[in-house]
C-alpha cells in the first residue's frame, strides 16, 4: 500500500522528529492496560520507514484494544456482539496482512533460524487455490477457519460459514495469507520494503474512524447517581436501577449509540407477556425515556432514541369512588380505636409500637391525608408546637418523603382531643410505630407497618375490593376538602402533592392556613 508523503495517516504521531505508532485507550479499557490513557509504538526516526511500519504497528495496538474491549465485555457479563465494529473483506484482510507481518517480525526477534526456514510451498499452492475460488468449504474452514472466527468473535463480522459471505471473506483472507507469505520470503532474503501486489491488500480503504462507542450500562448508572445527587428517594433509585439493567440485560450489547427505537419497542413487547401496560408504560418506559433525556440534556448523547416509544393504557372501569364512604371511614376509624392486642398464655406478644400504629395510622392518615409510610415513620421529635399549633413534621429525614421535601401538617383538633400529643409526649425517643431508635431508623420497617395494617383491615372485613386500604385515606381527604371549600392548592400542600400550575409555586402556604383550613374538616365517630 502507498504512503502519502504529505500527511499523516490516522494513529500516527511526531514528536520532535521521531515517530510512533499511537491509539488512544478508552477509559473504559484503562484498568485492562495498566491503567495507561494511550498505546505507543516506536517507528523510529525515519519518517519514511516509520510510514512503512506504521500499519503493523497498529494493527499491534489494535489488538492489544481487542483483548481489553473482550476482558471488559467479559468482567459485566456482556456478550460480544458480531458487527459491533464491521469492516469490508478488504479491511479485514488488510488487518490480518498487518498482523501476520507483526507475529513474522517478533519470531524473527525471538529465534536466530526463523529465516532459514524456507516457505511451505503445498500451503502456499493451497492459498492460491482459495485465491481463485477452486476450495471447498471444507478446506477454507481448515485454512482460514480460525481467522474468520477471530474477525467474528471482536466483532468484525457477522459471517457464517455456508454462506456467500463467509466464503467471500475466506478467499479474502487467503489472499491476505499469500501477500504475507510473498513478505515472509522476501524479509528471509533481507528484502524489508516489499509491498503488497494483489490490489485487495494494496489498495484497502482505511477504516473508517466512527465515534467510539458509549458504555450504556455505565451511562445509566451515572444518570442514577444524578438521581440521588437530587434527593431522588432511595426507592425510587433502587426500583429504576433493576429496570434500567434489565433493559441492557436484554438489548445484549453495551453501546449507548447503537440503541434504536426498535431496541427499546422489542423491549417494550417482551414486557408486555409478564406485565401489565401500565407498569410497562409508566415504570420501566418512563425509567428509560428519562435516563436518555438526561443524556441528551448532558450532551452524552444526540438524540433519545426511546422518545417516541409509547404503550397505551387500557381505562379501568371504575364500579366505585377511589376514596371511603363516610360509613366505610366510620366503621375503619371505630375498630382501628377500639384494638386491643391480643393476650396468649397471659402474655400480650404484639409490640407496643404495633399497638400504636393499629389505633393511630388510620385516624393520623384521615386527618392529614399523607401515606401510610409517611406516618409510620414518625418520630417523636417530628411533633412540635409552632405558631400556636401543634404540628407534626413529614421529612426524607425519618426515612422517605416522595416529593423529596419536608412539609409541616397541624394536628386535626380532633387528634389533640383525644390525646396523641400525650401519647407521643409519653413514647421513648425515636420512631412512634416500629421498634428502633433515634439512631436507627429503618424505612423498611415503617414500610412493612403499613402493610400490616392494610393486611390487618383487610381480614377484618372492612376493605371494599377495589380500595385500596391505605392510600384510600388520601383519596378522602382531598375528596372531604373539596366539599368544606379548601383550596385545592392548599389541600396539596397538607398532602404533598405537587401543584398543578407554575401559579402555585408563588407564595408559601403557611403552617397558620394550614390549620385554618384544618380546623374546617370534620370529626369522625369513633366511639
Amino acid at each position: 500500500m502507498g504512503c502519502d508523503m504529505g500527511r499523516n495517516p490516522r494513529h500516527f504521531l511526531d514528536r520532535g522528529g521521531r515517530y510512533f505508532a499511537r491509539i488512544v485507550v478508552p477509559k473504559e479499557l484503562r484498568p485492562y492496560l495498566d491503567n495507561k490513557t494511550e498505546l505507543r509504538a516506536p517507528l523510529g526516526p525515519d519518517r519514511r520507514t516509520a510510514l512503512r511500519h506504521h500499519p503493523i504497528a497498529v494493527a499491534e495496538l489494535m489488538q492489544k484494544i481487542a483483548v481489553a474491549e473482550r476482558a471488559l465485555a467479559d468482567a459485566q457479563g456482556i456478550a460480544q456482539v458480531p458487527g459491533r465494529y464491521p469492516l469490508s473483506d478488504a479491511q479485514i484482510a488488510f488487518r490480518s496482512y498487518s498482523a501476520r507481518l507483526v507475529q513474522d517480525a517478533g519470531e524473527r526477534q525471538r529465534l536466530p533460524g526463523y529465516a532459514s526456514v524456507s516457505v511451505d510451498e503445498t500451503y502456499a499452492a493451497q492459498l492460491r487455490a482459495g485465491m481463485a475460488g477452486h476450495a471447498s468449504d471444507a478446506e477454507l474452514e481448515e485454512l482460514v477457519g480460525h481467522r474468520i472466527a477471530h474477525y467474528r468473535k471482536i466483532g468484525n463480522t457477522i459471517a457464517v460459514r455456508g454462506t456467500p459471505e463467509w466464503r467471500s471473506l475466506a478467499m479474502a483472507l487467503c489472499v491476505s495469507e499469500y501477500e504475507a507469505l510473498s513478505r515472509v520470503a522476501e524479509r528471509d532474503e533481507g528484502d524489508f520494503a516489499g509491498i503488497p501486489a494483489h490490489p485487495m491488500i494494496r489498495d484497502a480503504e482505511p477504516e473508517a474512524e466512527g465515534p467510539p462507542p458509549i458504555p450504556l450500562r455505565r451511562l445509566l448508572h451515572d444518570y442514577l447517581g444524578h438521581l440521588k445527587v437530587q434527593r431522588r428517594s432511595p426507592a425510587t433509585i433502587k426500583r429504576w436501577r433493576g429496570v434500567l439493567d434489565d433493559f441492557v440485560d436484554d438489548l445484549g450489547h453495551d453501546d449507548a449509540r447503537r440503541v434504536t427505537r426498535k431496541d427499546a419497542i422489542a423491549w417494550r413487547d417482551k414486557l408486555l407477556t409478564s406485565r401489565s401496560a401500565k407498569t410497562v408504560s409508566q415504570t420501566y418506559l418512563g425509567a428509560l425515556r428519562a435516563a436518555f433525556n438526561w443524556a441528551v440534556a448532558e450532551d452524552r448523547l444526540d438524540a433519545n432514541p426511546v422518545e417516541k416509544v409509547r404503550q397505551a393504557v387500557p381505562k379501568k372501569t371504575r364500579s366505585r369512588q377511589k376514596g371511603y364512604t363516610d360509613e366505610e371511614a366510620r366503621a375503619i376509624l371505630k375498630f382501628s380505636r377500639a384494638h386491643e392486642p391480643k393476650v396468649d398464655m397471659g402474655i400480650v406478644r404484639e409490640a407496643p409500637t404495633t399497638t400504636l400504629a393499629r389505633r393511630w395510622g388510620p385516624l393520623l392518615a384521615a386527618h392529614t391525608g399523607a401515606r401510610i409510610t409517611e406516618i409510620m415513620q414518625l418520630r417523636k421529635s417530628d411533633l412540635r408546637q409552632e405558631d400556636g399549633s401543634l404540628v407534626i413534621r413529614i421529612t426524607p429525614e425519618a426515612g422517605t418523603v416522595k416529593t423529596g421535601q419536608y412539609r409541616d401538617v397541624p394536628l386535626h383538633p380532633q387528634l389533640i382531643d383525644l390525646g396523641f400529643p400525650a401519647v407521643v409526649n409519653a413514647a421513648p425517643d425515636g420512631p412512634l410505630f416500629y421498634i428502633g431508635s433515634p439512631e436507627k431508623l429503618s424505612l423498611q420497617k415503617a414500610q412493612h407497618q403499613g402493610v400490616r395494617i392494610a393486611k390487618w383491615l383487610k381480614e377484618a372485613g372492612l376493605v371494599p375490593d377495589g380500595v385500596q386500604p391505605n392510600h384510600a385515606w388520601r383519596h378522602r381527604f382531598k375528596t372531604v376538602a373539596r366539599e368544606v371549600g379548601i383550596s385545592d392548592r392548599i389541600a396539596d400542600a397538607i398532602c404533598g402533592h405537587a401543584g398543578r400550575t407554575a401559579g402555585d409555586d408563588y407564595g408559601d402556604v403557611t403552617i397558620k392556613a394550614k390549620a385554618v383550613v384544618l380546623g374546617k374538616m370534620p370529626s369522625y365517630t369513633v366511639e
